[in-house]
């Protein structure tokens, strides 16, 4: 709640004139049935048009006025929440900035992508009780007084009654709220799962591994299944509860009692209708109130996510020292696997596992803290802005920007053509480039949806060698391509990043068992790219 009332905070004038038009509007409409009382009781009572047309032109007058504060009200809490949201996006993308590599290490993508979609709207959702919700408890306190004066019983019956109901649906929607706080775990890692499992479907049917991914995100699924239905079972009933009528009741038969005749029971019915239709009035405030715990107890689940990402820390890898790189290319070492990387050498490293293969070139990049030396020196205490300049660590699967290719290639920097068409043909994607309607022009939307697997690896690789690094770390290039093509680049990169130092990092199959134990290769449509490659044995 803390972080809701900064957002409250960064925006106080705003939030003010919100909670101002927000109690004219909830008591405006309050004032509607008691100016119909008074055209009744000083017009069609007494016969006095002239008194009953003022008080019709009073009724017109209250309905423009509250139809004007209506639209005010709404724009203005629509800048408050908007206002909020933009806030929460600004601090969680500087957040995820400072934290870096350390991010997926410590959170699944799906739950980044919830926070950063919904939740940052359920937590300014909250927002509204500053408007609308402190008009809806004056103007409920002002309906309250008008029916004590008219009816206590009526009064007691509003009063005591609305608490009640409030309570009892903030009991009911605290269920809600706690399964909210797992569902985006589960439901983010399957999302990520079958979008990953869409990237790497070749990959997985080349080792057999598309029956256990199936086998595991169907159970994975049911899980979220039935989470879903017992969070939904809860807001099903709260929703039912909101979905009620707003309209007047019906009041029957004479509510002043005793009377028997008919024009007198007329007469009564028709002066107390509008005094008594004000407790309609009490509904549209109780409403804002409903819904708003409801808001409440959602947006508190959403700020405990943000606050869960916000407290992530970066890795200590900067020892403060800020010692200069080395002037001229020099090796780089790892003492924790003995692996030294020589300067302008090109080194293939297998790896069993890729989690290895992926700690290692996150020790060698600096993302991690770690013992490891370049030139002699630990790299730890090289200024960190040295070693971006210097040293890429260049991941298979990372992430694309949308505009033009040429722009997702070099970005916004004055790179020639002629080295783009070399870094294109070191990673074998000219056939990408010559597919596309308007070439390196062509507009590619955000991850490169459009491309294939295997071609947003060639453009990654291609943008990897535009930034001509004096290092280069590749982690598995060519997970995703056949193996003509994969040959191909190879024998290019070599070319392409000959006198400079360039370590691939692959991952290798588990050794084959007996061939008795061996399983038959799968067989389909696309079986010739179903058998497992050695990469990095080659």
């Amino acid at each position: 709640m803390r972080y809701t009332w900064w957002l409250v905070r960064c925006q106080p004038w705003r939030v003010l004139r919100g909670s101002l038009v927000g109690t004219a509007w909830m008591i405006g409409l309050a004032v509607r049935p008691y100016l119909i009382a008074r055209a009744i009781d000083d017009g069609l009572r007494q016969h006095d048009y002239g008194a009953l047309f003022l008080w019709v032109g009073a009724i017109l007058f209250a309905g423009v006025a509250l139809a004007w504060l209506g639209i005010m009200r709404h724009r203005t809490m629509t800048f408050v929440r908007e206002d909020a949201t933009a806030r929460s996006a600004a601090v969680l993308l500087r957040h995820l900035s400072r934290v870096g590599a350390v991010l997926p290490r410590k959170l699944a993508a799906g739950e980044v992508a919830t926070v950063g979609g919904s939740d940052i709207g359920h937590v300014s959702q909250v927002l509204t009780m500053t408007g609308p919700g402190v008009g809806a408890v004056i103007a409920y306190a002002v309906v309250a007084v008008v029916l004590w004066s008219v009816s206590p019983l009526l009064a007691l019956i509003v009063v005591l009654g609305v608490p009640a109901i409030a309570g009892t649906r903030r009991t009911a929607a605290a269920p809600a709220g706690t399964g909210r706080v797992g569902l985006p775990a589960p439901a983010g890692h399957s999302h990520y799962s079958s979008w990953g499992y869409r990237g790497r479907a070749t990959v997985l049917a080349g080792v057999g591994g598309r029956g256990l991914f199936a086998r595991r995100y169907a159970a994975r699924s049911q899980d979220l299944l039935t989470e879903g239905y017992r969070v939904g079972a809860v807001n099903s009933w709260i929703d039912c509860v909101d979905d009620r009528p707003t309209g007047p009741v019906p009041l029957g038969g004479g509510v002043a009692g005793g009377a028997n005749d008919r024009g007198r029971r007329h007469h009564d019915r028709a002066s107390w209708w509008p005094s008594t239709a004000m407790w309609p009035s009490s509904i549209v405030p109780v409403w804002f109130l409903l819904m708003g715990s409801y808001d409440i107890i959602r947006g508190r689940v959403a700020a405990r996510r943000i606050l869960a990402v916000l407290n992530l820390t970066p890795d200590e890898v900067d020892a403060g020292e800020n010692v200069p790189a080395p002037a001229d290319p020099a090796d780089l070492h790892d003492p924790d696997t003995g692996l030294t990387v020589r300067a302008g050498r090109w080194l293939g490293v297998a790896a069993d596992d890729p989690a290895d293969a992926i700690a290692l070139a996150d020790r060698l990049g600096r993302f991690v803290a770690s013992e490891v030396t370049w030139g002699g020196v630990p790299i730890a205490e090289i200024a960190l802005d040295q070693v971006r300049a210097r040293i890429l660590v260049a991941d298979h699967d990372s992430y694309l920007f949308g505009g033009t290719l040429r722009n997702v290639l070099c970005g916004w920097s004055g790179v020639d053509d002629a080295k783009i068409t070399a870094a294109v043909r070191a990673a074998s994607a000219e056939d990408v480039v010559d597919a596309l309607p308007d070439g390196l022009a062509t507009t590619i939307d955000t991850r490169a949806r459009t491309l294939s697997g295997g071609e947003r690896q060639r453009v990654r690789l291609a943008r990897a060698l535009l930034a001509e690094p004096d290092v280069l770390i590749l982690v598995d290039p060519t997970s995703a391509v056949d193996a003509h093509t994969e040959s191909r680049i190879a024998q290019r990169l070599r070319e392409a990043r000959a006198g400079r130092t360039t370590v691939v990092l692959a991952t290798v199959a588990a050794p084959a068992r007996s061939r008795r134990h061996r399983r038959a290769p799968q067989r389909g449509p696309d079986h010739r790219r179903r058998q497992p490659r050695r990469v990095a044995r080659r």
